[in-house]
């Protein structure tokens, strides 16, 4: 397969004002992939966006791309990444595109798209994008040039598909809930969604200003929510990132509960309810633990490559419906076609609300293998297979035997090589990992 120039593993993805993510690359990109999937499908394109200043200039440029390709384009303002999704199915258009990066500050910005069906797109369908880029930028005629419209109800339409899958026979009265959104694109869809379904809601991280996107707040950096939840006594605390893909959580406690943990739960839930089609798909970064604690309950488990559309291909590869990420990427495909963490979230609270057990206690299943994860930054990526990085890889994983993993990958976000190493001491395991940074440091050109 012909390698990518721009897409990684969740769109692309940079520093706004730093090619590729400038507004003359993004106005073609546009371009091109109304070229591209209009082809495919003849409805019109959706864009949305998280809450950082740049999305504004982004969401234009590409607004006017598509436009000159001759494709129709809905506007439907800051909005999750999975609405997107959700709103692409609903209005049976040709594609989903959201100006968003993520987790990362607002000095970033990315593009991510989805296919009709709601789903990232295919290897083939980002090549022929990146094909077209290389083409020349020929505007139809004027007569054949795209609108553009914005749906005034789009965050409205999403919750009220959040909360379809929410048991209707339950509901959140007597909860009392923290809920984070990282200042991000769920910032009032989310304490909605919470608060409609009965659930006292406090919320942190939702007074965005276009430059506090998952500043100190989010899925990312959890220790906020964890002294909110405890201040106030709540049973439990929710965070998003700032597209709202990501889940974490926090019990009564304070303590952080993971998605390798969250993943567990639902699972739990899903099979007690009969509900658990096959088994759970993790990655190769999923906790050791979740493994052993899925066997144990004999449910199948299988790792993919990192990254949630990995999951997703491995999950409609087997049949299977559910699978996730210890970042909070977590996929309940009974329920949406990609990460939501709000449906995600909604899967929890049934489990919690169903059962009558808190969520402490229903994490307690599973026991977490203490893992160290490394971040050796890097302008270009070294062989990991040279010898002195091998060396160091196998007298790691000599020492920890049967009991412990080791893992390293180059970033598809990020330059930065990430090494894993995983084991049930945590001093060998945080002594170990640096040994593998400090051979791969060296071997950075």
């Amino acid at each position: 397969m012909k390698t990518k120039r721009y897409f990684g593993t969740d769109g692309i993805r940079g520093a706004v004002g730093t090619y590729p993510i400038t507004a003359d690359f993004v106005l073609k990109l546009g371009w091109a992939a109304g070229k591209v999937l209009a082809e495919e499908s003849a409805g019109s394109v959706l864009i949305g966006k998280d809450t950082r200043n740049s999305g504004y200039l982004f969401e234009s440029a590409l607004e006017a791309g598509l436009a000159s390709a001759g494709v129709d384009v809905l506007l439907l303002g800051p909005i999750p990444t999975p609405a997107v999704a959700y709103l692409t199915r609903s209005f049976s258009a040709s594609a989903g595109i959201v100006v968003s990066a993520s987790h990362n500050s607002y000095r970033d910005n990315g593009i991510k798209f989805f296919n009709p069906n709601g789903q990232k797109l295919s290897d083939d369908q980002e090549l022929a994008i990146e094909q077209m880029l290389s083409e020349e930028m020929v505007t139809v005629s004027s007569d054949n040039l795209g609108k553009a419209s914005r749906i005034e109800d789009a965050a409205g339409r999403y919750g009220e598909f959040c909360k379809s899958c929410f048991p209707a026979e339950l509901t959140l009265k007597g909860l009392k809930i923290v809920v984070d959104g990282a200042n991000g694109a769920a910032y009032r869809i989310a304490p909605n969604v919470f608060r409609e379904l009965g659930a006292e809601v406090i919320e942190i991280g939702t007074s965005p200003d276009g430059l506090n996107i998952n500043e100190g707040v989010g899925a990312t950096s959890p220790g906020a929510l964890s002294e909110a939840v405890v201040a106030a006594g709540a049973e439990l605390g929710i965070a998003l990132d700032g597209d709202g893909d990501r889940l974490i959580m926090v019990d009564h406690v304070g303590e952080i509960v993971d998605g390798d943990e969250l993943l567990f739960v639902i699972t739990q839930y899903k099979k007690a309810r009969n509900e658990l089609m096959g088994g759970v798909v993790g990655t190769q970064m999923s906790n050791l633990g979740l493994q052993r604690a899925l066997e144990q309950e004999n449910i199948p488990f299988a790792r993919s490559a990192v990254g949630d559309r990995h999951v997703m291909a491995m999950l409609e590869q087997k049949g299977w419906r559910i699978g996730g990420e210890g970042s909070g990427h977590i996929l309940c495909l009974d329920a949406a076609s990609t990460g939501d963490g709000i449906v995600s979230a909604l899967q929890v609270l049934a489990a919690i609300v169903s059962q009558e057990q808190n969520l402490n206690r229903l994490k307690q299943g599973m026991t977490k293998f203490p893992q160290e994860l490394v971040n050796v930054r890097c302008t270009q990526v070294p062989d990991l297979q040279c010898e002195s990085i091998l060396q160091a890889v196998h007298a790691a994983e000599s020492k920890l035997g049967d009991l412990g993993r080791v893992l390293l990958r180059p970033s598809g976000t990020e330059p930065v090589v990430r090494v894993m190493v995983e084991g049930q001491e945590r001093h060998q395991v945080i002594e170990l990992a640096q040994e593998i940074a400090d051979a791969v440091h060296r071997t950075v050109p």
